[in-house]
C-alpha cells in the first residue's frame, strides 16, 4: 500500500458516489484518480488495466462533456435503456475483443493474469462507455468488473484497490436502485 494508492482510493470512492448521484462532479475526481491508476497499475504489471486508464480519461472527458449537454437540456443527468438487440451486440463486442485482447496479453507480455485482467478490462471499457451515454445497463457490466477485480487485485496483493473494488461493488448496486428509481420517475412524469 503506497501513498498513491491512498489517494487513488479515496478519488474513487468520491468518484463513484458521485456517478451514483447523478452528480456531474464525479468527472475531476475521476480523472485524477484514472491517471493515478495508470502508475499504479503499469507498476503492478497489470497492463491491459493500465492501458485502460488511457482509455478511462478520454472517456472522463466524454462523459463530461456529454453529461453536461443533457443536463443543460434536461434539467438532470437522464437515465435510458438500452433496447435488446443493442444489449447483445455489447455482450458480443466485449467477449470477442476480451478474447483478441487476453490472447495478445499472454502471447506478447509478461502481464499478469493476463485473460482475466483483459476480460476486466473490456468489460469496463463497455461499462464506462454506457455510463458515459447514461444507460443503467453500465450498472450491470461494473458489477460484474467490481467482482472480478476483486479477486484480481487480491492475488496481486493491492489490497487498498481490493478493499476499493469491492466498495465499488456496494456503490455500483446502490447505483442500479437509484438509477433504476430515476428512470421510473422520469417515466411516471
Amino acid at each position: 500500500m503506497t501513498g498513491l494508492e491512498i489517494a487513488a482510493f479515496l478519488l474513487g470512492i468520491a468518484n463513484v458516489t458521485l456517478v451514483v448521484r447523478r452528480s456531474i462532479w464525479n468527472y475531476p475526481f475521476g480523472l485524477i484518480m484514472v491517471a493515478l491508476y495508470g502508475k499504479i497499475f503499469l507498476d503492478a504489471r497489470l497492463y491491459s488495466d493500465a492501458i485502460l486508464q488511457i482509455f478511462f480519461f478520454i472517456v472522463q472527458l466524454y462523459g463530461w462533456w456529454n453529461w453536461s449537454r443533457n443536463r443543460a437540456r434536461a434539467g438532470a443527468v437522464t437515465v435510458v435503456r438500452l433496447r435488446n438487440r443493442d444489449r447483445a451486440r455489447w455482450g458480443i463486442g466485449c467477449a470477442i475483443a476480451a478474447a483478441l485482447w487476453g490472447y495478445g496479453m499472454h502471447r506478447f507480455t509478461d502481464a499478469s493474469f493476463p485473460w482475466a485482467d483483459a476480460t476486466l478490462a473490456i468489460t469496463s471499457v463497455a461499462a464506462q462507455i454506457l455510463m458515459s451515454r447514461r444507460a443503467i445497463e453500465n450498472w450491470w457490466l461494473w458489477i460484474a468488473v467490481d467482482i472480478g477485480s476483486v479477486g484480481l487485485y487480491a492475488a496481486k496483493g493491492l489490497w487498498l484497490t481490493m478493499l476499493l473494488y469491492a466498495i465499488f461493488l456496494g456503490l455500483a448496486i446502490w447505483g442500479l436502485i437509484e438509477w433504476r428509481t430515476a428512470e421510473r420517475r422520469k417515466a411516471a412524469a
